[in-house]
């Protein structure tokens, strides 16, 4: 359980000021009063009122210690006095809290001035007491500037190098935790993108097939025959379509990539595609040159099928009944993918309005490859080449 009372550390500056100045009162108060305050061999000549004054107002000067330099220049001063009366321990005790405060707490300059005038004190008051009074002082004035003067200035330092060093993890975390979330939003903006793409190729190549191919059927009245085999490729491109449906659905509901159980689309399947469009009347003519032991990497074996499916479909779409032709080269490390189509009528852009070019353009560009699309003489060209060496990085 908490406590109710809050920890000093948790109090504001100026309470925290108040409780250190307490401290040195009531043990500088309790010095003086034992006699206990004198560093010098010759006693105090001085009255109490005097060094109660001195303690005084260096516990005023407290409430200033975190006011670099003003702080310490006053405490310097006051500890000044002291001196010319004749060191007292309460008086050099506060100011190493001083001295600390500055370190911790003034600027670069501050503490870099503050480092050399101490360690130059030290020195001259070594080499002072080593000249006048022997090497016995000098070891006692060494001990006392040790405990007085370098102790709370290398203590200081080194709490603000941790302080310092805390703080820049700190940063370092938060940039990392900024980096994260901003990948995770280019993950998920990726990925939806992905999606947007599978699901235009899934309703513009199975579905636009269906209607074109219903349409046809209803139009063949007079030949069950050929009626009878457009509707055949209606039912597979709708098998198909909630196939792949499926999966999505699957893939979107499972935790992993490992949980997918229907393999994606490949080459390997673009014979479904040339007899779809053949069913919606058009003559279709396949000329490849890739062997069908040729194992492609899986992004670019899907992106292949998919440009195939989306050229075909638009093709059906914008000159129904025309002649296409779908060629397919792997030599040098690419894999070539050519789908053209005679232009019937005046010359329209295949999906136009549409997202169709664009879902090419993006795969072929996700797996490293290059696609371009237009009129090539009396035909329109689909030209894909994608690198056999797999996903661009």
């Amino acid at each position: 359980m908490r406590s109710a009372l809050p920890r000093p550390r948790e109090l504001p500056p100026w309470q925290q000021n108040g409780l250190i100045a307490l401290a040195v009162f009531a043990g500088g108060t309790m010095l003086y009063l034992t006699g206990s305050h004198h560093l010098l061999p010759n006693g105090d000549p001085f009255p109490l009122w005097i060094r109660f004054a001195e303690l005084g107002a260096i516990c005023l000067a407290t409430f200033l210690r975190r006011k670099v330099p003003w702080g310490l220049l006053a405490a310097t001063g006051i500890v000044g006095v002291d001196v010319a009366l004749g060191l007292s321990l309460p008086i050099a005790i506060a100011y190493t809290d001083f001295l600390y405060s500055a370190m911790l707490h003034g600027s670069r300059w501050t503490t870099r001035v503050l480092v050399g005038v101490t360690a130059t004190v030290t020195l001259t008051v070594l080499f002072v007491f080593l000249a006048v009074a022997g090497w016995r002082a000098a070891a006692l004035g060494a001990f006392s500037m040790l405990s007085f003067l370098l102790v709370p200035v290398w203590w200081g330092a080194n709490v603000r190098q941790q302080s310092d060093i805390a703080a820049s993890e700190r940063a370092n975390a938060e940039q990392l935790a900024t980096i994260a979330a901003l990948d995770r939003r280019a993950a998920v903006a990726a990925e939806r993108a992905r999606m947007a793409r599978d699901l235009h190729d899934v309703v513009a190549g199975h579905l636009s097939a269906i209607a074109i191919q219903s349409e046809a059927a209803l139009s063949m009245a007079d030949d069950p025959k050929t009626a009878q085999t457009v509707l055949v490729a209606v039912r597979e491109n709708s098998v198909r379509a909630l196939e792949e449906m499926r999966a999505m659905i699957g893939l979107l509901r499972s935790e992993s990539a490992a949980d997918e159980v229907t393999a994606p689309a490949r080459l390997a399947e673009l014979a479904r595609l040339v007899e779809s469009a053949r069913a919606s009347g058009m003559t279709v003519t396949v000329d490849s040159t890739v062997d069908e032991e040729l194992t492609l990497p899986t992004a670019v074996d899907l992106t292949a099928y998919r440009i195939a499916q989306e050229a075909l479909t638009n093709a059906v779409k914008h000159a129904p009944g025309s002649q296409a032709t779908v060629r397919l080269r792997a030599a040098d490390g690419t894999l070539t993918v050519e789908i053209d189509n005679e232009l019937s009528g005046a010359p329209a852009q295949p999906d136009s309005g549409g997202h169709g070019l664009l879902s090419m353009r993006e795969r072929a560009h996700a797996v490293g490859g290059t696609l371009r699309a237009g009129p090539s003489g009396p035909r329109w060209l689909v030209h894909a080449e994608l690198p056999l060496a797999g996903e661009a990085s």
